[in-house]
């Protein structure tokens, strides 16, 4: 025993030290919203059981205490990239919503935005907590957890980090997840373009109607209207979206 449970420790320390990130990092699963303690005993929970599967594959206990702290760092270093890169997916929603709240004159109307961790537009946060919700009725999160999983097959413990490749898919995933904000914010942008214009001629036409005081009711009108036409099929693209990025990180097979 004095010799196993020490290596089945520095096992199980490994394999926490990158699920443990990716559990407090990954959108759905580490929401600020969810209680830290339950935070902790889910990343716990999903470390133990991919412990179970992954043991095996883990290098033996190095002698050096400075082996053992760089072989941490750099799990928490693999944990953190792969779970920062499946993050930035949301901001694809936060880019759709701002946009969506300029063109229906909302963008004042400000609310804590759970997964941006500050203030931000109560329709960018509206949509990433639908979003949220949506991770868990498709299992979105049952993918995350086998990207958990994959993750020791493609980047085994111990070997060399691509830093050129993860920092190549980080700026691939952000232009991604702007383009596709832009794209689910369209419709609003061609109506913000039409509604504004044809303000401005009106105004041009009738110098004496109050145009702002009129336009503003009519705008947020229209902008709930045309949101609930969008919403289902914006959605959709966004979670088609985030499967297949998620599925960079899946074994194939």
């Amino acid at each position: 025993m004095a010799d196993v449970l020490p290596r089945e420790i520095f096992a199980f320390l490994l394999v926490f030290s990158r699920l443990g990130v990716m559990v407090m990092i990954f959108p759905a699963l580490g929401e600020t919203g969810v209680p830290a303690r339950i935070r902790l005993v889910l990343a716990l929970s999903i470390s133990f059981l991919i412990y179970s599967l992954v043991r095996t594959s883990l290098p033996p206990m190095p002698v050096s205490p400075l082996k053992l702290g760089i072989m941490i760092i750099f799990e928490v270093l693999i944990g953190t990239l792969i779970a920062a890169s499946i993050r930035l997916l949301l901001s694809a929603l936060h880019t759709a919503g701002t946009i969506i709240a300029m063109e229906s004159g909302l963008a004042l109307a400000q609310a804590f935005d759970p997964a941006q961790g500050a203030q931000s537009a109560l329709m960018s946060t509206f949509l990433t907590l639908m979003a949220v919700v949506l991770i868990f009725v498709t299992n979105l999160d049952h993918m995350m957890i086998s990207a958990m999983y994959d993750s020791y097959t493609l980047f085994p413990v111990g070997g060399a980090i691509q830093i050129g490749d993860f920092a190549e898919m980080m700026v691939n995933t952000v232009a991604g997840s702007f383009l596709i904000g832009v794209q689910i914010a369209a419709p609003f942008i061609v109506y913000g373009l039409v509604f504004n214009v044809g303000l401005g001629i009106l105004s041009r036409l009738m110098p004496q109607l109050q145009v702002f005081f009129i336009a503003m009711p009519l705008n947020i009108v229209a902008g709930f209207l045309i949101l609930g036409i969008v919403l289902s099929s914006a959605m959709s693209w966004f979670l088609q979206h985030m499967e297949s990025s998620i599925g960079a990180f899946l074994v194939p097979g």
